[in-house]
């Protein structure tokens, strides 16, 4: 399941492939819808539907940015593609870029899509507002294009675009695409939440959430929510307050934004949803 997205994003959620992939074997949920409403680089949902393991896809996110990329993508590929492959990639596209999000809100969505997806692959870890690969007096290891592959790349989205009759891509608050989606989806769905950090969310996402966004994701999934559901977290005794009444488990991933590093994470479940927690030991 690795490297299917064509964006970079820290955390590496694609690992959970295979806990996910039993627990939708496990409870006949195979072939049925799957949901991010926290789509971000989507890498866990772009490899079951290539895999065939879901039927439709649904891909939220609130911030425009991230929402213009994944439009851009499987509505105007061609588009897409024609900026990746005409654009240098050097430090003046970078500052072109930086602009266009400065502005987002009054690109295009090929224009703001595309800024996206350059910055996310020449940014230290995929991060919108980090700096730049190498430094902006490109002096480091690494340049700006150390992450850039445009045929592999151009490759990717093509690919994603093959599935677009299968994609659903939508902008709202989290909880706004809950509650509708707990109507509209039917009851063969599966739906993975992986909200901003609670500790570091800051520093890693452009729509952050304060210690009452937490709890409010908590208390609708755990009290509202019918459709079966994972969230995962990092493991601070915050959230495990805000999650006490949900089946938790724990599991090891490591983590590739600024350094490399081994950290806890939290998995929390439905009630009644089969699982096989051996397999997060590998996540």
């Amino acid at each position: 399941m690795y490297a299917v997205s064509p964006l970079r994003y820290p955390g590496a959620k694609w690992r959970l492939g295979h806990f996910v992939s039993a627990i939708l074997a496990d409870n006949h949920l195979r072939d049925g819808h799957y949901a991010e409403p926290y789509a971000g680089g989507a890498s866990l949902a772009l490899s079951l539907m290539f895999e065939n393991q879901v039927s439709e896809i649904h891909l939220n996110d609130l911030d425009r940015s991230v929402y213009a990329f994944w439009k851009a993508a499987i509505e105007h590929t061609d588009d897409l593609v024609a900026c990746i492959l005409s654009t240098r990639v050097n430090m003046t596209s970078w500052y072109e870029q930086q602009e266009v999000q400065a502005n987002k809100e009054r690109a295009s969505i090929v224009d703001l899509g595309f800024s996206t997806f350059f910055l996310n692959r020449t940014n230290r870890s995929g991060i919108l507002t980090a700096g730049v690969i190498g430094g902006k007096e490109q002096a480091g290891r690494w340049k700006i294009n150390a992450r850039f592959n445009k045929k592999n790349l151009v490759s990717r989205i093509r690919r994603v675009a093959q599935f677009r009759s299968r994609i659903h891509v939508t902008r709202m608050d989290a909880l706004t695409f809950l509650q509708r989606r707990n109507d509209s989806l039917p009851r063969k769905s599966f739906v993975y939440l992986d909200p901003p950090y609670f500790v570091k969310g800051r520093h890693v996402y452009l729509n952050a959430y304060d210690a009452d966004d937490h709890a409010g994701v908590a208390k609708t999934v755990t009290n509202e929510f019918t459709l079966p559901w994972m969230v995962s977290y990092d493991d601070v005794p915050e959230i495990r307050k805000f999650y006490r009444h949900a089946r938790r488990l724990s599991y090891a991933l490591r983590y590739s934004a600024s350094t490399q590093r081994e950290g806890r994470e939290l998995v929390f479940l439905s009630p009644f949803l089969r699982t096989r927690p051996d397999l997060l030991l590998n996540a």
